[in-house]
């Protein structure tokens, strides 16, 4: 199967009929599943060109189902939930191998003004120049700002990221392309380990666009735990650009799960495909 070298390319679908798309997958080296953030943006792109005008996502939600597999495309299908006047509302499966292994609703509007506020997390962080290289994703340049550390069960929850290449002017491939940066990293990644667990799959995953930012220039995820219960976690974060302009906020729960480094590893890298898909 033809894989993507770069974000651009990933998030350029194939239209095969009215409503139905085919993606493309990247390689993600040891990583034998999608990652979450990909589905999700290609989701994102597969009910946006179904609709009409100059209508934008203002937000989705999403729950990962199945684990995906990198070795076979995703086939996207968008439902028409409904066109108004000034919002548009599409329900969105992703499938492989005749199984859903994420599904969406998301909502469109067309842009205009309002009155602004703006109260989500913010952090004071080093620059991204001042931070080291860092991550797993070869289609991304990628800062951390708190450490990821899989044998002890450590992950980042605060980084620096952004394309590692143009992604044009099209402010809904930036709106996608930061759908994908959101789900890297995990709110509780620097929490103790002995209180929470060592992390694991994503469950579920909601965004609301705010700023239009660019998601190949410099993007702060900035990630905060919210709580704790039932082997399940839950937690939001801002993404931001290096100025401060809020582009999106999110809002996700994850299983915690208890364990050694090497459980933490096999959740973070499945073979079964009965597990949900892995986020960040």
């Amino acid at each position: 199967m033809d894989l993507a070298d770069d974000l651009r390319s990933l998030l350029t679908l194939e239209r095969v009929d009215k409503d139905l798309f085919r993606g493309r997958n990247a390689n993600y080296g040891p990583r034998r599943t999608l990652f979450g953030g990909q589905v999700a943006a290609q989701c994102l792109l597969a009910a946006a060109a179904t609709v009409e005008g100059e209508r934008l996502p203002h937000s989705f939600h999403g729950y990962f189902l199945r684990a995906g597999r990198s070795d076979i495309p995703v086939i996207l299908e968008v439902d028409r939930d409904r066109d108004g006047r000034s919002f548009s509302a599409r329900r969105v499966v992703a499938v492989q191998d005749g199984e859903v292994i994420f599904s969406m609703a998301t909502s469109f509007h067309v842009e205009g003004e309002g009155s602004r506020f703006d109260d989500a997390p913010r952090r004071a962080v080093p620059a991204p120049e001042d931070t080291t290289v860092g991550g797993w994703n070869t289609l991304l340049d990628v800062r951390p700002v708190t450490p990821t550390d899989f044998l002890k069960g450590v992950f980042t929850d605060c980084l620096w990221v952004r394309s590692a290449v143009s992604l044009g002017d099209d402010p809904l491939l930036h709106r996608a392309g930061l759908a994908y940066l959101s789900d890297l990293g995990t709110g509780f990644g620097q929490q103790d380990r002995a209180l929470v667990g060592r992390g694991g799959p994503s469950i579920d995953h909601s965004m609301w666009f705010q700023e239009d930012i660019r998601a190949d220039e410099w993007v702060l995820v900035d990630l905060r735990p919210v709580k704790a219960r039932s082997a399940r976690g839950c937690y939001h974060g801002s993404l931001r650009d290096r100025d401060g302009a809020l582009g999106a906020t999110i809002y996700q729960e994850q299983l915690l799960l208890p364990g050694s480094a090497a459980d933490m590893l096999a959740a973070a890298f499945p073979s079964d495909e009965d597990q949900p898909v892995v986020g960040g």
